[in-house]
């Protein structure tokens, strides 16, 4: 290496940190102290000096290597902290957690290489905000790194509602059930008592409070609940400008007829819910003559206004599915595609993907066919609307049309014996102004059954047209039950007195006939929720391990790509093995091609795996929400006593639910009483060690609704006779100033429970 002499400007004759980065930058090799001390001239002291400075340069992250050489990595440690900002198909994407460069560089952004584990050595997927200790180096064009340690989530935001206590100091009452206390609030950002924000830690020190750094409003306002859920799972909800351009771009392009199949005549039906945002799915039957039923489901053909590559596409992948709340739909693509071009309107001409199906006289699947069509909806009907004029014997021909071949796809369906757990479901209904109209279970019609059956043949048939042409395919995948699910089911069973053989193939026809055996409509509901227990959670995936639920060999999700990604992968690979491209847009702006990308065609994998993990978000999100509006609903009611059931036994407590309504609720264990209580795992009961009084699931119990958090969804129950010795429910969100000294039979605690009046003396040596 040429090594041109330099002057040094820093102190004590020493290169300043910009000459030795400019020197390092430019030098053809890794430079080490050698070369840059002979740049520089550097003598005697100035080399001894010289090279703590490089320790220094090194430490702070501005370059990377060795004793003997170096190189610049842009201000990123070799090992250090940092934050993951987003996921991208899976992958979490992280900048340094403290980035202060002088000159006010972006930070770069690393590709975070997460570490593979099975059983307990798996560790749970990184999320936006998470922190961790990371080894970081160059590949490529980019860096990478290597996750070493996850690490408290002390910059995570912590979402709240701001409240003072009575010298007026602010604090921050956490809106996740999971935190029972209050934090101190450092700097209030603007912030008044009673609103909802966002907060982060000051600092290192737990001690040094929270800043306000977003205020949301009012935490009980209407459409709160779904905002609270939307921070806390970090649901992105607002499109960035270029995907709403792109998408309102796309949603200019003009179809051609002579390149789809013209469906326009036929009255295709729509059958939704009552307060549907969207409309992807369409049927319509006709019988065969031979005592079967051609059918056509209808699909909205999203595939050709999102194209691969593009903005819209990019932020589609980020969600991996619309997210539903009671008062508020996350949709997954734009509105002016959602609830407009793509949405299946009625008397619209819309682009659809039509699956023409054969369906013969004992409801099997016998042929299929997939098309780009143009259809035009007939009709746009409620469930209970057409479920009405079928029993009112008010039905068109094409609504009886599509009961009769429904009812040969029911005869298929019995013969194939999938798995039966009828659970009840929660429904709010909020009135005009957002507030809780009424709290209660939906009803289970035909009509949904109708709809069911329909987009399972279609889902069938895509899964299987793709084997058929050795395409991609993203299945849904749900795997019979582990047998260690299998074994604590067995043990559980056997509390009833009934028997559970594992040397036999399990099939969700046993778990059927298991149910049917049970009269009792109490120990039915038990067992019903034990086997579903013991279930496996379904996911998307590129290898196929058939769909035991269903009990079906091949199945993937095709009927809903207006709201899933899946199904949108799913209808770009149709398009590529059964040629359907269209004419290339005249949107020059807009991706060309319809199909799958050579990326995903190269690793589903991936992106399979990204979006089970988005649809996990979702449920959790519209779970917590569907809690708040229980816990709103029932927040006039603390005090009232209710019918409960034993829905879970833990050792700290139970989990009742009320009957009638499934609000879910913890019974604390100190509030059963003074003596100790043990805990049988396998019979799922509670005893007690002195009476031998037990708690056990499905028990039904008269219980005191001692608190109904709105903010967290929290139900806390007690015995409306508390025994003696039991302790009262707490109030939730206590400060360090709402409690006194901590008293442990007679004398006060200190901070680490030892007593306070004596001092720790350490070991004697």
């Amino acid at each position: 290496m040429a090594i041109r002499k330099q002057t040094p400007n820093g102190p004590d004759g020493l290169p300043t940190r910009d000459q030795i980065l400019a020197f390092i930058s430019a030098s053809e090799e890794p430079a080490g102290k050698r070369e840059i001390s002979k740049a520089f001239g550097l003598q005697g002291t100035e080399k001894i000096a010289l090279k703590a400075l490089l320790k220094d340069m090194a430490e702070e992250g501005l370059i990377d290597g060795n004793r003997s050489a170096f190189h610049r990595l842009g201000g990123v440690p070799r090992v250090t902290v940092l934050r993951v900002l987003e996921i991208e198909d899976g992958q979490p994407l992280a900048i340094p957690d403290s980035w202060q460069p002088d000159d006010g560089a972006p930070p770069p952004r690393l590709r975070i290489i997460e570490p593979r584990g099975k059983g307990k050595s798996a560790q749970a997927a990184l999320k936006v905000g998470d922190r961790v200790l990371a080894r970081t180096e160059e590949a490529g064009r980019g860096l990478i790194a290597h996750v070493m340690k996850k690490l408290p989530t002390r910059t995570e935001q912590l979402l709240g509602v701001v409240e003072f206590d009575g010298p007026g100091k602010p604090w921050l009452a956490p809106v996740d059930k999971r935190v029972r206390n209050a934090v101190a609030i450092a700097d209030l950002g603007g912030a008044a008592e009673g609103q909802l924000v966002l907060g982060e830690p000051v600092s290192k020190s737990p001690r040094a409070g929270l800043k306000v750094t977003e205020v949301l409003g009012d935490p009980l306002a209407p459409r709160a609940f779904s905002l609270i859920a939307i921070h806390k799972h970090g649901i992105p909800f607002v499109f960035p400008q270029e995907a709403q351009d792109e998408a309102a771009l796309a949603a200019q392009m003009a179809l051609s007829e002579s390149a789809r199949e013209d469906l326009r005549d036929l009255p295709i039906v729509a059958i939704d819910p009552i307060d549907a945002r969207d409309h992807d799915d369409a049927i319509w039957a006709e019988p065969d003559g031979a005592g079967g039923f051609r059918a056509i489901v209808a699909i909205a053909d999203v595939s050709f206004y999102v194209r691969p590559g593009g903005a819209v596409d990019r932020e589609a992948r980020k969600r991996g599915n619309s997210v539903y709340f009671p008062d508020r739909v996350v949709p997954m693509l734009p509105h002016v595609l959602s609830g407009e071009v793509c949405s299946l309107k009625v008397g619209a001409d819309r682009a659809a993907m039509a699956c023409h199906l054969t369906i013969d006289a004992e409801g099997r699947i016998t042929g299929w066919r997939f098309t780009r069509a143009l259809v035009r909806i007939a009709e746009v009907i409620a469930y209970e609307e057409a479920q009405r004029r079928i029993d009112a014997r008010e039905a068109a021909p094409h609504l009886l049309n599509l009961w009769a071949a429904w009812r040969l796809l029911e005869k298929a369906r019995d013969a194939r014996d999938p798995l039966a757990l009828e659970l009840p479901e929660r429904q709010v209904v909020l009135d005009a102004k957002g507030k809780i109209a009424e709290i209660a279970l939906r009803e289970r019609l035909d009509a949904h059954r109708v709809v069911e059956d329909f987009m399972i043949a279609a889902n069938v048939a895509a899964a299987k047209a793709l084997e058929a042409k050795v395409a991609p395919v993203v299945y849904r995948i749900h795997e019979p039950p582990s047998r260690e699910k299998l074994v604590t089911l067995k043990d559980y069973l056997a509390t009833f007195g009934r028997k559970l053989a594992l040397g036999q193939v399990i099939t969700p026809g046993l778990f059927n006939r298991m149910l049917k055996d049970v009269t009792d409509e109490a120990e039915k509901a038990l067992v019903m929720e034990a086997v579903l227990r013991s279930q496996t959670q379904a996911y998307y995936g590129p290898r196929n391990a058939g769909h035991f639920g269903l009990a079906l060999g091949s199945y993937a999700h095709f009927t809903s790509p207006i709201r899933r990604y899946s199904d949108l992968l799913v209808h770009r690979a149709l398009v590529d093995a059964y040629h359907l491209e269209q004419p290339r847009p005249e949107e020059r702006e807009i991706p060309a091609t319809s199909g799958l990308s050579d990326r995903d065609r190269s690793d589903l994998a991936r992106i399979s795996d990204a979006i089970s993990k988005t649809e996990r978000r979702a449920m959790e999100a519209e779970r917590d929400t569907i809690d708040r509006y229980v816990a709103a609903w029932l927040a006039g009611r603390v005090g009232e006593v209710f019918d409960t059931r034993v829905t879970g036994v833990q050792k700290f407590g139970l989990f009742a639910t009320i009957i009638g309504l499934g609000g879910d609720g913890l019974v604390p264990i100190s509030t059963l009483g003074s003596e100790r209580f043990a805990h049988d795992e396998k019979r799922q009961v509670l005893v007690g060690e002195e009476t031998g009084e037990e708690f056990a699931m499905g028990m039904i119990l008269k219980l005191r609704l001692a608190e109904a958090n709105p903010l967290t969804g929290a139900l806390k129950f007690e015995p409306v006779d508390l025994p003696e010795g039991a302790g009262r429910i707490e109030p939730r969100g206590g400060r360090p100033y709402d409690r006194g000294p901590k008293k442990a039979g007679a004398y006060v605690q200190g901070p680490r429970g030892r007593p306070r009046n004596i001092r720790h003396q350490g070991r004697k040596r």
